[in-house]
């Protein structure tokens, strides 16, 4: 039975089954949309999971219909305006990249829908990636005009091949769940009904391996990880920072902002604005440059 662990910020919940921990994306109503207090609590989370002693694993899922379909309209609005939030964002992002990599415990995905931007980022930075059979990935963020800077970038290449990567870091086309299995970027398709179960069945098998020898592992593994995507990390979040002011971008959003009610009539000017957070579909107060799924290649 699940119960209640911690839940300071209601927009990120963290819940117990025995010693695997269950991290849900608590916005269902935006389609687990990040606004600015999810964005921070997500690179907090992993810090204090990393504290609890007898955590032995955990499953990172959205709750609702989708994992996370991206970047909440109030908050990329926000950003156009106020450069201090600007920079936090992306110190939000090294940190949440960062924690991710070098966390000592195995971290299972369970998308259960879509997964966009930031969403899929998070996704892809776990160990091991369920999928629903209804769930897609994509990061459109150089459809709204930005540099995948918050992992795309730095992420991907380790997972698939750099054609691949640039096939849909370019266009940010959808990725269905199958299509994502074939390419690297998860591990198997799930029926939608049993992810859940599934998701948790394997964090279970996980904590119950020898603890010492799975940390290592990791911690090994993720040494690799950090040497190889470290100039990109940063080099990926400033070119992020840089776009973030294009005309471009600033166009781009308030159009998909004014097209789901959110706008604001002639939008913010292109010098010393704009540091948004790309992602899902102009609907439910999210925002998207994502195109309609493609047909599987």
């Amino acid at each position: 039975m699940l119960w209640r662990m911690s839940q300071v910020s209601p927009v990120l919940t963290v819940t117990a089954d025995g010693d695997v921990r269950v991290v849900t994306l608590n916005r269902p109503d935006r389609l687990n949309g990040v606004s600015e207090e999810l964005h921070r609590r997500l690179s907090e989370v992993w810090r204090e999971l990393a504290d609890d002693t007898k955590a032995r694993a955990v499953v990172l899922t959205g709750a609702g219909r989708a994992f996370s379909a991206g970047g909440d309209f109030d908050h990329l609005l926000r950003h156009h305006d106020d450069a201090e939030l600007r920079d936090r964002s992306i110190r939000l992002d090294r940190t949440i990249q960062t924690e991710m990599i070098r966390f000592p415990l195995p971290v299972i995905a369970a998308v259960n829908g879509p997964a966009v931007g930031l969403g899929c980022s998070l996704a892809l930075g776990c160990d091991l990636v369920l999928m629903a059979e209804d769930a897609y990935l994509a990061d459109p963020h150089i459809s709204v005009g930005l540099v995948a800077g918050d992992g795309g970038v730095t992420l991907w290449p380790l997972l698939t091949s750099l054609l691949r990567v640039k096939e849909y870091l370019f266009t940010g086309d959808r990725i269905p769940a199958a299509k994502a299995v074939e390419l690297g970027l998860a591990n198997r398709v799930v029926p939608t009904a049993d992810l859940h179960r599934e998701a948790l069945a394997l964090a279970h098998r996980l904590a119950a391996q020898p603890p010492q020898a799975l940390r290592a592992t990791k911690q090994a593994l993720a040494a690799v990880v950090e040497q190889v995507s470290r100039g990109g990390m940063e080099a990926a979040l400033m070119a992020e920072r840089a776009t973030m002011t294009s005309p471009d971008h600033i166009r781009i959003i308030n159009e998909l902002a004014a097209r789901a009610g959110g706008g604001r009539a002639g939008g913010a000017k292109a010098e010393g604005s704009a540091n948004t957070k790309p992602d899902e579909a102009a609907t439910e107060g999210t925002a998207t440059g994502a195109p309609s799924p493609d047909k599987e290649r």
